[in-house]
């Protein structure tokens, strides 16, 4: 399994935000789709030993599994639909067992310290951040745990929390790159098993 957390420092927790307006008055939900996007889909399919992790303000967390998702489409405003439908749920996560609004996504009352704990007992956790290791210099696991910032970088008390609990941290590229990119780059390092293989 291949998981990738993207931790949203402006987006919102509520479902109340607008489908028309997903990079502005939504909180860059607009990044989040997209995210959702390179995590999950590939050409005519979806990567079905994939998950996506969306840790909104430090309070929910919303995780879209690739292997029972339904109704998944590429384009940002309906994967941002399913997003808002999912947060219209919240209120039925009760402590850490999660509501489950729709076949293959669920909605947990859990920050990143949380969601993070949770995914260590799956696979190792890899911080990706532009000061890592080159990633042609690490193997990458079994069952990798990706953890990356949206637009924004991790804040000290983040920091402090992957400090704790990361097992690498990684850099995929000598240029910063975009969230998504980013997933996007990490699929392809674990495809190709650390660019040796095609």
């Amino acid at each position: 399994m291949r998981q990738f957390v993207v931790v949203a420092h402006e987006a919102p927790t509520t479902p109340e935000f607008s489908l028309s307006a997903l990079g502005s008055d939504a909180g860059r939900m607009d990044l989040l789709a997209r995210c959702l996007n390179a995590g999950l889909l590939a050409s005519h399919g979806i990567r079905e030993d994939a998950r996506v992790h969306l840790v909104l303000g430090d309070e929910y967390t919303v995780s879209v599994d690739g292997g029972s998702v339904r109704n998944l489409h590429p384009d940002e405003r309906s994967i941002a639909a399913l997003v808002r439908n999912a947060l219209e749920s919240r209120e039925d996560a009760i402590g850490h067992q999660p509501a489950e609004p729709s076949p293959g996504i669920e909605v947990y009352r859990m920050g990143l310290s949380a969601t993070v704990d949770r995914l260590a007992t799956e696979g190792s956790i890899i911080a990706l951040h532009e000061d890592g290791t080159p990633a042609d210099e690490v193997e990458p696991p079994a069952n990798p745990v990706f953890v990356l910032s949206d637009h924004r970088d991790f804040t000290d008390a983040e920091r402090e929390t992957l400090a704790d609990a990361t097992d690498v941290r990684l850099r995929l590229s000598p240029t910063t790159l975009h969230a998504d990119h980013a997933i996007t780059v990490a699929h392809h390092y674990c495809d190709t098993d650390a660019y040796d293989a095609f």
